[in-house]
């Protein structure tokens, strides 16, 4: 019995071939749209979060308990040479590096700025942040003068100095809280697509900017890369506990980051609703189209009627119509989607330089393809493809034999 309504329902939705092509393509459009929207939203996420933790942030950083609150330059790491062992040999680290981080001003001859003072060790620096990657303009700290400064395209407008230029470093040193003032020259120039980094922070070598902080050999923020981004967005991974010791705490991404954290959560009811709203539009198209092709056949649905056929069958009939209908267009989608998801995933969506939901994109974004994408939607499609034609075939179950003979004349 099965077989003969599935070949039944193929013969019917192909009865009418023109308007079953215009109902699955209309379908099968949703699902592509499903498909790459989906696609697109991974490739964003992924976006976002290698914007935010490649360019500078790391997956993880180490700081002393208080620093990231009140950013007192004298909250040095502790036990820090205990702390870079058991990095160098703990298995999900892959790179990490020291930094020191202070607040301070820089003077050109021409103008004065406030700055965010960042020492750095330029062979570990690299691995972690890209702002080598970004030099426009110079070198990013060759040779071993320790006075050589990076600085933003912002900021070079603001002081309007360029490659070569001396320019004046102000900071307050730990404890004492006295003014220690340093020259520097301008031996590199970056550019990210965040004005505010561009503008803001200043790259010196670390041993230059400890001896300005007073700070001996300590160090303010210990920057991770793990060797898998999923490591950063586990609370309960034990790297958290085994690092938060001796007054110091390792905070993932997530935990520095919060509101990108909550943009992400945030992007995913969106994709949700987004759904709904296309298998809205795809149930109306079904139900529309069974209809349509019950009324030129109400005659035929009479007659069976009319010679016994139970209610349950003739409702099976246009169940299985409704099914056949999910096939074609789940077929059509799924071509449909893979073909304009491959494209953009070859070729990417520029975004550079637009601010998403806190995060300036640096990167074109590129779709990620998954299986699931293939097997998730596709069913959602032939589910809510079956329950949408359960109006039609309770209709036609409920109808009586005399009243849809009459109404086929």
């Amino acid at each position: 019995m099965w077989l003969i309504l599935t070949k039944l329902a193929w013969k019917n939705i192909f009865r009418n071939k023109r308007r079953t092509i215009i109902a699955s393509t209309a379908m099968g459009i949703g699902l592509a749209a499903l498909i790459f929207v989906d696609a697109f939203w991974m490739g964003m996420e992924e976006n976002m979060i290698k914007t935010a933790t490649a360019s500078f942030l790391g997956d993880a950083q180490i700081h002393r308990e208080g620093f990231r609150d009140e950013g007192e330059v004298s909250l040095t790491i502790q036990a820090l040479d205990e702390l870079t062992a058991d990095l160098a040999e703990e298995p999900i680290v892959e790179r990490f590096t020291q930094r020191t981080l202070a607040s301070g001003m820089i003077t050109s001859s021409a103008s004065v700025s406030a700055i965010n003072l960042v020492g750095v060790i330029p062979l570990t620096e690299k691995f972690l942040s890209k702002v080598d990657d970004a030099i426009t303009e110079g070198v990013y700290f060759e040779g071993d003068n320790s006075r050589d400064m990076v600085i933003g395209t912002k900021l070079a407008e603001v002081l309007e100095v360029g490659l070569g230029h001396r320019v004046v470093v102000t900071v307050a040193q730990a404890e004492s809280g006295d003014l220690s003032q340093e020259m520097f020259r301008i031996s590199g120039i970056y550019h990210f697509a965040d004005e505010e980094m561009n503008r803001g922070m200043v790259f010196v070598r670390i041993e230059k900017a400890q001896q300005m902080l007073a700070i001996g050999d300590g160090v303010h923020e210990i920057a991770l890369k793990f060797t898998s981004l999923a490591y950063a967005q586990d609370s309960g991974l034990p790297f958290w506990g085994a690092y938060s010791r001796h007054g110091n705490e390792a905070l993932s991404w997530t935990e520095i980051l919060p509101q990108l954290e909550a943009i992400l959560k945030m992007s995913q009811v969106s994709k949700y609703i987004m759904g709904i709203i296309l298998f809205g539009v795809v149930v109306f198209g079904i139900v529309n189209t069974l209809f349509m092709s019950l009324y030129e056949r109400m005659f035929e649905f009479g007659v069976l009627r009319a010679v016994g056929t139970r209610p349950l069958r003739m409702a099976q009939v246009v169940l299985f119509e409704a099914g056949a209908l999910a096939i074609v267009s789940i077929g059509l989608g799924a071509a449909l989607g893979c073909l304009v998801t491959a494209i953009f995933v070859h070729r990417g969506i520029d975004y550079t330089g637009i601010e998403m939901m806190g995060v300036t994109m640096q990167e074109h974004i590129y779709p990620i393809m998954a299986v699931r994408q293939f097997i998730l939607y596709p069913i959602w499609v032939f589910v809510f493809t079956v329950i949408a034609g359960l109006y039609p075939a309770r209709y036609v179950a409920k109808m009586f034999p005399v009243d849809a003979m009459r109404r086929s004349f």
